[in-house]
């Protein structure tokens, strides 16, 4: 049976675990990678296979690349590169921060790594996972297959720690893209890229419970208090919508190929990128959505992490590179990555639980 078929087949089913073996032989080193046992640059000891064991690490999502990158924060160079299948894009961590799942969208699989060293635990079929997301309960895991217009609901399977078991498909036009949860779990938000529209799936009854237009393009999605935000590609603006009936409330226009939207770490801001545009970060304050602050950050920011220092890492997909900004003065350095880099993760997210 083939690949693509052997994935469709077992996103109806629970995963099934590879063997121990298999899991071995999909850690691969990319050429150049260090020797095992050799310490790199601000990544404490090391394990037996030479991946970092402390802080300070950082993995790219390298979407037309077919490859991870993983970056030494301290000394900002890329210490290493992991081929992957097709077209990894997102994250997401498992609720307990034991795991980091990635989707390798087009490849039709689901990489497992420790969320701290970036080791590869195993790889799993998975139908086209672009973007995958944990409730705040952590009680379901939803993904976005955007090339097959499909919201797949799963859960974790109980009867076999680390699989997960598929509750319900939606098939939908199209094009599902980005999402954002209630706080309570109850409902989970996507934006429709292909149709310009918000859907909220009530994960209580796995019904949908609207279907809203929402402008041109929707990417970002992001869920402010009573209110949903869809940063909205086409019509470079960023519609908010009342959550509980999709009716839009107002579009603040924050500039050219809006995309993708963070809260700060203090909650009080958003963060909207805007990959098209010369002021492409545009920072609203989040009470009053109203801009406080803008950047420029030529090169299509695209994914963000803030760093424990401050320090906001963005990956700019149009120019092949990471940029490190000081938000307190606007200045930025680049790192260089592979092509069209997408999903960012810092291990500081999970360094601290594995401590």
């Amino acid at each position: 049976m083939s690949r693509r078929h052997a994935a469709v087949l077992l996103a109806t089913a629970p995963f099934v675990r590879p063997p121990a073996a298999a899991a071995a032989a999909a850690q691969a080193a990319a050429p150049g990678a260090a020797a095992p046992g050799a310490a790199a640059p601000g990544l404490g000891r090391r394990s037996p296979n030479g991946l970092a064991m402390g802080q300070g690490a950082v993995l790219i999502m390298n979407s037309g690349a077919a490859s991870l990158s993983v970056l030494d924060m301290a000394s900002r160079t890329e210490t290493r590169r992991i081929p992957v299948l097709r077209e990894p894009h997102h994250w997401a961590l498992t609720p307990d921060r034991s795991e980091l799942l990635i989707g390798d969208s087009s490849g039709n699989e689901l990489l497992v790594l420790d969320p701290v060293t970036f080791e590869m635990r195993r790889r799993m079929p998975l139908s086209n996972p672009y973007h995958l997301g944990f409730s705040p309960d952590g009680r379901f895991f939803v993904v976005a297959g955007l090339a097959r217009n499909q919201i797949d609901i799963y859960e974790p399977n109980t009867g076999e720690p680390g699989t997960y078991r598929l509750l319900k498909r939606f098939p939908i036009r199209s094009m599902p893209s980005h999402m954002d949860f209630l706080p309570d779990s109850s409902v989970v938000f996507l934006s429709l890229q292909g149709t310009g529209r918000i859907v909220a799936i009530d994960l209580r009854t796995l019904q949908i419970r609207w279907n809203e237009e929402c402008g041109k393009a929707p990417a970002g999605v992001l869920v402010n208090g009573p209110h949903v935000m869809a940063a909205n590609m086409g019509s470079d603006d960023v519609a908010v919508m009342d959550a509980a009936t999709g009716r839009l409330v107002r579009s603040i226009r924050t500039g050219k190929g809006a995309h993708t939207l963070f809260r700060g770490p203090d909650r009080r801001t958003i963060w909207v990128n805007n990959r098209l545009d010369a002021n492409s970060v545009v920072v609203l304050d989040a009470a009053t959505l109203e801009p406080v602050r803008r950047y420029k950050l030529p090169g299509g920011p695209d994914d963000l992490e803030f760093a424990p220092d401050g320090k906001v890492w963005f990956t700019m997909r149009f120019i092949h590179k990471v940029a490190v900004m000081d938000p307190g003065s606007g200045e930025f350095t680049t790192i260089d990555v592979g092509r069209s880099p997408h999903g960012i993760f810092l291990n500081a997210r999970a360094a601290a639980a594995a401590a």
